[in-house]
C-alpha cells in the first residue's frame, strides 16, 4: 500500500546551481549528491521533512530522448511548469526572508480561501506556491 510521496522530480538546467538555490536561499538540506556514470543523482529536502525529497534532474541527462528533452527545456525556460506547493507557518515572514536572499516572486503574499499564498520561481524557472494554510480550514469538510 502506498504510504506517501518520497521523491518528486524538479527539472533543472544546472543541478549544482539549483542545489545552491534550494540550500542557500530556502534553507533546504542536501540528501544525495552522487555521481552515477554519466549522470548525477542530486536530491534536496526541507530539514523538518526527512521523508520527502526533490530530485534535481538535468534536462540533458539520460532517460530523455532528444525531442522530449528539447520540449522540456522550452517549457521550463518559459516558466510554465509548477513544481509544487511548500507549506509554511509564516508566509509573509518567509517571503521577506527569501526575497532578501534574491528569490524571484511572481506573486506577493495574498489572502486566499485556504490561507496566505505567495508564488516564486527557482533558478531554472519552475514555480512554487508558498502557502500558510488557514487554521480553520478543514479540507475534508470544505472541499470533500
Amino acid at each position: 500500500m502506498i504510504q506517501g510521496l518520497g521523491i518528486t522530480t524538479v527539472w533543472t538546467f544546472d543541478q549544482q546551481r539549483t542545489k545552491a538555490f534550494f540550500t542557500e536561499k530556502l534553507d533546504f538540506e542536501v540528501r544525495d549528491d552522487i555521481s552515477m556514470g554519466d549522470m548525477k543523482w542530486v536530491t534536496v529536502g526541507a530539514k523538518d521533512q526527512p521523508g520527502v525529497e526533490l530530485a534535481l534532474m538535468s534536462l540533458d541527462g539520460p532517460g530523455l530522448d532528444p525531442e522530449s528533452a528539447e520540449a522540456l527545456k522550452k517549457l521550463v525556460s518559459k516558466g510554465v511548469l509548477g513544481a509544487g506547493a511548500f507549506r509554511t507557518d509564516d508566509c509573509r515572514g518567509d517571503y521577506a526572508t527569501f526575497k532578501a536572499r534574491g528569490v524571484e516572486f511572481i506573486q506577493d503574499p495574498q489572502e486566499r480561501p485556504y490561507g496566505v499564498e505567495a508564488i516564486f520561481r527557482d533558478d531554472s524557472g519552475n514555480w512554487y506556491s508558498l502557502t500558510e494554510r488557514s487554521e480553520e480550514l478543514d479540507f475534508s469538510k470544505d472541499f470533500g
